[in-house]
């Protein structure tokens, strides 16, 4: 991928999704891995399509002279073209600081021109994945955690039916560009109320973070850092997760 992009089109996956159910249909679980294969790649081409959480962090300790060192930001409730809650979340220093939504392709070549460390925020309400694939309900997919959960641990190789497919398939969409596949990392997180992972892939000039998390009521964000100059490392990371909050969910939820 030459293009940074923080996530792309949904209905690329509702597309391949609806091409694979035919495939389903009519052959076993060899034909489903061709056809993946041929629309998004395999372990050789596509690394990630391989990479599993490799270990846990569980409640880490964040150091708070980072904390001191970041910068606040506050992004308004009132945001098109829907209604978003308020979201602050505190980032280093130097970092170009981005809010978008999923309508749209994240990283604006002309404007960000990826030579500045810069980092994209993103949030999504309660069971918003549920809510687009109602069907994951029948496979025991509920929440937003378990549909991000399920998706980090899709691989190519363990493809045995339809639903191994659409998950290795959202793999490719959920995680952006990160550097040279094969450096790349990830690792499960959990604090008292966010959990997540963070995929990852330090190099000696420059950093990629892609950290998915979910809160304690099922909120789902995404922080892609694009670190030019490799300034960060996993503390700091999960330093600037810890800082994440949201209000006004309720007030402003427009499912309603």
């Amino acid at each position: 991928m030459k293009k940074v992009r923080f996530i792309k089109y949904f209905t690329i996956t509702i597309v391949l999704f609806s091409s694979i159910l035919f495939v389903a249909k009519f052959g076993g679980p060899a034909i489903l891995k061709a056809y993946v294969q041929t629309g998004v790649g395999n372990c050789e081409t596509l690394p990630i399509l391989c990479i599993v959480p490799e270990k846990e962090a569980l409640n880490p300790e964040i150091n708070k002279t980072y904390l001191q060192e970041f910068l606040l930001y506050s992004f308004p409730g009132k945001e098109l073209p829907y209604f978003l809650p308020c979201m602050e979340v505190s980032i280093p220093k130097g970092f170009i600081v981005i809010r978008g939504s999923l309508t749209k392709v994240y990283y604006k070549r002309r404007k960000y021109n990826a030579k500045s460390p810069t980092i994209y925020l993103l949030y999504q309400k309660p069971k918003f994945f549920i809510n687009l694939f109602p069907q994951l309900q029948k496979r025991g997919i509920e929440n937003n955690y378990e549909f991000v959960n399920r998706t980090m641990h899709a691989q190519f190789t363990n493809i045995d039916n339809l639903t191994d497919a659409f998950f290795v398939i959202m793999k490719t969409i959920f995680i952006p560009n990160l550097g040279d596949q094969k450096n790349i990392k990830m690792i499960k997180f959990a604090t008292a109320d966010k959990k997540g992972f963070i995929t990852y892939n330090l190099t000696s000039t420059e950093n990629y973070f892609d950290c998915d998390v979910i809160n304690s009521d099922d909120a789902f964000f995404k922080i892609y850092i694009k670190d030019k100059g490799a300034k960060l490392n996993l503390n700091k990371v999960l330093a600037i997760i810890s800082t994440l909050n949201i209000s006004n969910i309720a007030a402003l939820d427009t499912s309603k």
